[in-house]
């Protein structure tokens, strides 16, 4: 939108610029004003309404375990940065109805998700999460409940957060790897889990995590199918609705992912929207794999996208429009094997997708 400006040297006769030339500077600042404030109004309504950060976290304090535990004074400064900063920390269920309903979200929304119902989440992080006032979600299997684990929470317990407001997710029944077993075997983890969880709770979840991040094609069917109405893997990035909402990103913290960068990174960033993924199965069949992508419209003709790979660092990466072609050196090793890929946004803030690759 053209705006002409309050005034324009030309529009002056001499000798009557040196009468105006003292009123014009505060003429100028106003004009200035204005169009900042409608300027930084745009950003912001560009910024709000369809994505939000979800965090995810397993053990607390437990040193035993550093590959998912956060020690208790990295999680004390996730939680004073969150509480004290910018950001605006929802119930999960809240953020996922918003974004599936078009509904806007507040700038740096924020979700905490746990992972497992081990015992030191009552113990250590609910204390500390209730005295900030810090919603989350846990994700739950029902087998090491039921099974009394000493290292688990109990039903009783799990009663009292659901009471606190606290909200219940699944994880299955066991907790398996759930792309090996049959689609029988999946209903089967599914119905049982769900059945438990109206039997102790009185409620069936909506959202869904799947165990250690992994599925397939055919996970993501069997999950629709017994009513969840989006899940989680573990793959970093912003969580929005662009692609679907059964493959949703979450930022993982432990020992040594939990620096206080990474976690500022997180929740200042943005999302990266693409979609037309291949190979459309994260379980892949070639290796390596060819991934590519496809860019929303608004990023695609940002030309510093970038991809990375722990095996094989910076990644190359082939653009023709608004297409993004991936491609690894060498075959990539068995296992998980994850691409973060980034983009420079606004306000020094950056853009992530991630994508976790199953390799047989």
């Amino acid at each position: 939108m053209y705006m002409r400006p309050i005034y324009n040297y030309r529009d002056y006769p001499a000798d009557r610029y040196d009468h105006q030339k003292k009123r014009l500077p505060l003429q100028f600042l106003a004009w200035l004003s204005l169009v900042a404030s409608v300027f930084l109004s745009c950003l912001e309504q560009s910024h709000a309404a369809d994505h939000a950060a979800v965090l995810m976290y397993h053990r607390f304090g437990e040193d035993k375990y550093p590959s998912t535990n956060i020690r208790l004074d990295q999680f004390d400064a996730h939680l004073e940065k969150l509480a004290n900063g910018s950001y605006t920390v929802l119930p999960l269920d809240k953020i996922i109805r918003h974004i599936q309903d078009g509904t806007e979200l507040p700038d740096r929304t924020v979700a905490i998700t746990i992972d497992d119902a081990y015992l030191s989440v009552f113990t250590e992080a609910w204390p500390r999460l209730r005295a900030k006032g810090l919603p989350f979600t846990i994700f739950v299997a029902t087998d090491p409940v039921d099974n009394g684990h000493p290292n688990y929470m109990s039903w009783d317990q799990l009663r009292h957060l659901q009471a606190s407001g606290i909200g219940i997710g699944s994880q299955t029944k066991t907790h398996p790897h759930m792309h090996r077993i049959s689609p029988a075997k999946i209903d089967a983890e599914l119905s049982t889990s769900n059945q438990r969880f109206l039997n102790e709770l009185g409620l069936r979840p909506t959202l869904f995590a799947y165990p250690y991040g992994e599925y397939n094609l055919a996970v993501i069917e069997r999950v629709k199918a017994a009513g969840f109405t989006a899940a989680f893997g573990q793959n970093s990035g912003i969580a929005h609705g662009f692609d679907g909402f059964f493959e949703l990103p979450r930022f993982a913290f432990n020992e040594r992912y939990g620096a206080m960068d990474r976690l500022t990174l997180a929740i200042d960033g943005l999302p990266l929207k693409v979609n037309q993924i291949l190979p459309a199965d994260v379980v892949i069949n070639t290796n390596p794999p060819a991934l590519g992508f496809t860019l929303a419209q608004e990023i695609a003709d940002n030309g510093q996208l970038r991809c990375f790979n722990r095996t094989y660092g910076k990644l190359s990466v082939d653009r023709i429009g608004p297409r993004a072609e991936v491609r690894f050196p060498g075959a990539l090793p068995s296992g998980r094997a994850r691409v973060n890929c980034t983009m420079p946004g606004p306000d020094g803030r950056w853009r992530w997708f991630g994508r976790q690759l199953l390799v047989p």
